[in-house]
């Protein structure tokens, strides 16, 4: 029954799907986004919404974070940090963002404490990016008896970390009250006492300032970005030093669609400026579960930011193309209809729950001159098995190839096959789609390459 209500929601999307990028993931709900580049990759990190959520409270215990290098084709990479990991976390995740610092990588979240009243800042760490992360602390790092800008016990949430280009980090947060703090340069303590801004001060702030603060540098000019009223839209301000005073400046996204929250996340990626948010766009969505979207943006000449609108479409165009002819995780996904990701400790990350007509289209394959001659898949069935169908262009362009996915016997007997394609060259966008005569989950799908055509 929920897997037909589900389709149908799904069905009343379709017109979106020839050109939609938003959000840019479709196997989760996702939120509170968090950009990090880190040599030639961004890195996500969001918050992840329960999908069994209310409609009327968050259901969040987990972070995720998912990788691109061409900002079309996103790999799911799990959720290397949970509130479980906080013996201290009263088991509610709130927004959050990850820094790399000397070759360490801090991740500073937000949650209500166990053992003290209200909301509190923590901080995690890893050797790597992907994790896996440990409390830095077994503590929190703010507790709410050291805040008082606020009368409620929920204004320690929703932190920002940036360092300054003398090495001056700074701490930002805040709900109904924004504070700063400077970190002493291991990361995990405060360098001094708490600062809390004046929200009310109209020329620092456009509308009234509600959470969510997003601090970076650019061009010698600092940038706040923020979440205002309720429900939320985001506006911004800047400033000449770290430490402000600030300016208001404007709008950067207007209140749209239904998610009474947003969450913004700026950064320059491979000469490109992208603007993230969260909406509740995807089928089912409500505020309650939420969906990361991206925009491309270009600063005006005086370093101002343009006002921006929500949009289906996302990036037109990607910053590269994707090997065929290497290992390509099920689970890097530009655009997904059905399916969901699972975790298991050996494999790693997977695309799982896969029905009849359920597919994956990945952008921006480059097939090179010679073309592919052969396509590999490794997956696994419990029932029947299926098809994986391959087109390219659109769910209903040419089919270059079918692969016939047996039955495995158990979910964790994964089995590699392959099947010859039509010798398919340039680039294209590739559709992966699902076929199976079973009401049952078809199989699950781990890693899929092509093999490129012999020169002879």
């Amino acid at each position: 029954m929920m897997k037909n209500k589900i389709l149908a929601l799904y069905l009343g999307f379709l017109p979106l799907l020839a050109t939609a990028q938003n959000p840019i993931i479709q196997t989760k709900y996702t939120a509170d986004p968090a950009p990090m580049v880190h040599n030639d990759t961004l890195f996500l990190y969001v918050g992840c919404d329960e999908k069994d959520a209310p409609s009327n409270a968050y259901l969040m215990r987990e972070y995720r974070l998912y990788t691109t290098t061409d900002m079309v084709n996103w790999t799911d990479c799990g959720a290397p940090l949970k509130t479980s990991d906080f013996k201290w976390s009263a088991g509610d995740a709130s927004a959050a963002q990850c820094i790399e610092r000397d070759g360490k990588f801090y991740w500073y979240i937000s949650s209500q404490n166990r053992f003290s009243p209200g909301s509190s800042i923590g901080v995690a760490v890893a050797d790597t990016p992907y994790g896996p992360f440990g409390d830095a602390l077994g503590q929190a790092l703010v507790t709410n008896d050291m805040t008082t800008a606020a009368k409620h016990s929920w204004d320690d949430l929703d932190p920002t970390v940036f360092i300054d280009s003398n090495k001056q980090a700074y701490l930002y947060w805040g709900n109904g009250a924004c504070y700063q703090a400077k970190l002493n340069k291991d990361m995990i303590s405060l360098d001094g006492s708490i600062t809390a801004l004046d929200i009310k001060d109209q020329t620092a702030f456009v509308g009234r300032f509600t959470e969510a603060p997003w601090v970076y540098k650019r061009n010698n000019l600092y940038y706040m970005i923020y979440a205002a009223e309720f429900p939320e839209s985001i506006h911004y301000s800047t400033a000449r030093t770290a430490e402000g005073p600030w300016k208001a400046r404007g709008v950067v996204m207007p209140l749209e669609k239904g998610s009474n929250t947003n969450h913004p996340g700026i950064i320059d990626f491979k000469g490109n400026s992208y603007f993230f948010y969260h909406n509740d766009a995807l089928p089912g969505g409500h505020s309650y579960c939420r969906s990361v979207c991206v925009e491309q943006f270009t600063y005006n000449p005086d370093g101002t930011i343009p006002q921006m609108h929500m949009t289906n479409e996302g990036i037109k165009k990607g910053t590269g193309t994707l090997n065929p002819y290497k290992r390509t995780e099920a689970e890097t996904i530009a655009w997904a209809q059905g399916v969901t990701s699972a975790t298991d400790k050996e494999k790693g990350v997977y695309i799982t729950a896969i029905h009849n007509t359920d597919y994956i289209k990945v952008r921006d394959v480059n097939f090179g001159q010679k073309g592919a001659s052969q396509f590999t898949a490794s997956a696994s069935s419990r029932y029947h098995g299926g098809e994986i169908e391959l087109r390219i262009d659109s769910p209903e362009g040419e089919v270059i190839g079918t692969l016939n996915i047996p039955y495995t016997g158990e979910w964790d007997n994964w089995e590699q096959h392959s099947t010859h394609v039509k010798p398919v060259k340039g680039v294209h966008d590739l559709y992966l789609i699902f076929k199976g005569k079973t009401p049952h989950e078809l199989f699950n799908f781990d890693y899929w390459m092509f093999s490129e055509k012999s020169s002879n």
